[in-house]
């Protein structure tokens, strides 16, 4: 077989791997934007556990919408961390691997937080608790398995902060993505990781630092979609 068709069966998967990974991180940020910020977060008074607790019960369908939201979110991480495994293996096998590794460690810690968010739609839903508990309990019990959720999250953030940071590296060494763009994703990881320390040194007065460094991530997606699909590097990995 010629060296040319090598090359083009190389190329192929990479192109696939690219427009993959890159639809699966746009597809992420509305399914996290929707599940995150207006389901769990949007039905949430912090400090009030009665009105957050009439909240969810009285849209307990949306609430349960957005965990579905954040259980699809996980399983798109492991198509996106094998997408982005093939697209910067070319740069060095083991270095992507290791990136792969901490995204899929992040997505497990994600998953069972996800699961604190079962425990507020049993509390809440079923009556026989009154029968244990008093309402006024119910409902801070139910706050803080949301908190406890929020808190994991958080923590798991700091794991997502180093892949992003393997992937800025990789991404700058490789020749073929912009190497702005592979600076970008280490502020971005720099900021995740800042903010899931603050979080465990200094709970309850953070300012997440992550809301203004991530826009290397969504940067990214747009390469992967519009220009990843253009990848012909044949470079050899390590």
């Amino acid at each position: 077989m010629s060296s040319a068709s090598l090359d083009r069966k190389t190329e192929r998967p990479i192109r696939t791997a690219s427009l993959t990974a890159g639809g699966g991180l746009l597809l992420m940020s509305v399914l996290a934007g929707f599940g995150k910020f207006v389901a769990v977060d949007g039905l949430v008074t912090r400090g009030d556990a009665a009105q957050t607790a009439r909240d969810i019960t009285e849209s307990a369908g949306l609430f349960r919408l957005g965990i579905v939201s954040l259980v699809m979110v996980i399983a798109l991480d492991v198509v996106v961390a094998w997408g982005l495994y093939r697209v910067f293996s070319p740069v060095n096998r083991s270095l992507s691997m290791v990136a792969a590794a901490f995204r899929l460690v992040y997505s497990g810690v994600f998953l069972v937080a996800i699961g604190q968010l079962l425990g507020p739609l049993r509390l809440l839903a079923d009556d026989a608790y009154l029968g244990v508990f008093s309402a006024d309990q119910l409902n801070a019990q139910a706050l803080l398995d949301i908190t406890a959720f929020s808190d994991l999250w958080m923590v798991s953030l700091g794991l997502f902060g180093v892949h992003l940071l393997v992937l800025g590296y990789l991404a700058y060494r490789s020749g073929y993505v912009p190497r702005f763009l592979g600076v970008l994703l280490v502020i971005a990881g720099l900021g995740y990781v800042i903010d899931s320390l603050g979080v465990m040194l200094y709970p309850g007065a953070w300012t997440d630092v992550s809301t203004y460094t991530f826009p290397g991530e969504f940067l990214l997606a747009l390469w992967l979609v519009i220009r990843g699909r253009r990848v012909t590097s044949t470079a050899s990995s390590n």
